[in-house]
């Protein structure tokens, strides 16, 4: 699905060369790479504050605690997204109100959401799926009109741009109170291990994020808030610093991958080729196919059986799954997801395809159709 070695092998001196300075400096935890990544990456995006921290998840969990919600706050997330999103709510005993997703673009339905705001909603979180903005000028307005926070994951689309109406662009993360994102190896700008930072334009709200993230203290011993354990490693860091220089190259190199893919496929009976919101552009963190009148496990066993790696992003909704069970939710509770989670299949997405492989991955699929 990734091929994480090809990519390297392509920027190893570069790569080697920052992972050297810091074995020879041996500043291992909060050495000057990590500032020096988050102002890079602060520049990048077109934000003021960033906070880097050890994981995605993580900077999901430290953005909730900076925002001081209390135990049975409400939460409005998409129910099709990755279970971290749902999780950070579960462990800070906040209660996750689903919503469901459009149908083409796969983020959270923005129609539905005021309907489910009620007067113990505190925010939204918009996931931002598989490589472009949700719908966030929408978004935005409901949340301004209900003083509600909005707390972007763009773990998936760190990179994709949101036009608004009146021309206006910002990158995934940086529109609402707070964004997230996580560096985890197959992500776009992925580290090799764990990885994830916080951006905000909030002066104190900054401060009190990188508080959180260090035991709660801005002065070592003197811990003021409740706070984690949560850092970004140094060497981490000086790789993301290198990676985040080829971050749009990659980008465009995904979406050379998706153009090929559109243009084998799009007359398929049997697929739907995922669509372009026409306000965000995306950066293809993954290919995600419909496939509408076959077994898509059936077809997905096919492809392993030639050769052709796919992933399902997710087979199981969140409000089906056993630690997310609300009695009130059931099969047929969010119609879209449930679709989705039975026609969904996510093609090889990287950096490195060659057009040998992109040949024999189309070929095996209109094969089978």
């Amino acid at each position: 699905m990734v091929d994480l070695h090809t990519q390297y092998l392509r920027i190893k001196s570069e790569i080697d060369g920052a992972i050297q300075q810091v074995l020879t400096s041996t500043a291992f935890i909060q050495g000057k790479e990590v500032r020096e990544f988050g102002e890079a990456l602060g520049r990048y995006l077109g934000v003021q504050f960033v906070i880097p921290c050890g994981n995605g998840t993580d900077a999901l969990q430290i953005a909730m605690m900076a925002l001081n919600f209390s135990a049975g706050d409400e939460v409005i997330l998409p129910v099709h997204t990755y279970v971290a999103t749902a999780e950070v709510l579960a462990l800070l005993q906040l209660k996750p109100v689903f919503v469901d997703v459009n149908e083409k673009t796969f983020n959270i339905d923005v129609t539905q959401i005021e309907r489910k705001i009620t007067k113990k909603t505190v925010a939204i979180v918009p996931v931002h799926l598989y490589g472009q903005c949700a719908d966030m000028e929408p978004i935005l307005k409901v949340a301004s009109r209900h003083k509600l926070h909005v707390i972007e994951d763009a773990a998936q689309a760190l990179g994709a741009e949101y036009t608004f109406s009146d021309g206006t662009r910002r990158k995934s993360g940086t529109m609402g109170t707070i964004g997230t994102t996580s560096f985890f190896p197959s992500k776009n700008l992925g580290c090799f291990g764990d990885g994830g930072a916080i951006f905000t334009d909030n002066a104190d709200l900054a401060e009190k994020l990188k508080m959180i993230a260090n035991h709660g203290q801005k002065v070592k011993y003197h811990h003021e808030i409740i706070g984690v354990n949560s850092r970004l490693d140094t060497l981490q860091a000086a790789i993301l610093s290198v990676k985040l220089n080829y971050l749009d190259e990659y980008a465009r190199k995904r979406n050379e991958v998706a153009a090929f893919y559109d243009s084998a496929m799009s007359g398929i009976n049997g697929i739907e080729i995922p669509i372009r919101a026409a306000n965000s552009s995306h950066v293809f963190h993954q290919y995600t196919l419909q496939v509408i009148g076959v077994n898509r496990d059936d077809f997905k066993d096919y492809l392993a059986q030639n050769g052709v790696p796919s992933m399902i992003y997710y087979p199981v909704p969140l409000h089906l799954q056993k630690a997310y069970y609300q009695s009130e939710f059931g099969e047929g509770a969010f119609p879209i997801t449930e679709k989705l989670s039975k026609t969904v299949i996510s093609l090889p997405m990287h950096t490195e395809m060659a057009p040998d492989q992109l040949e024999y991955i189309v070929t095996t699929v209109k094969k089978y159709f």
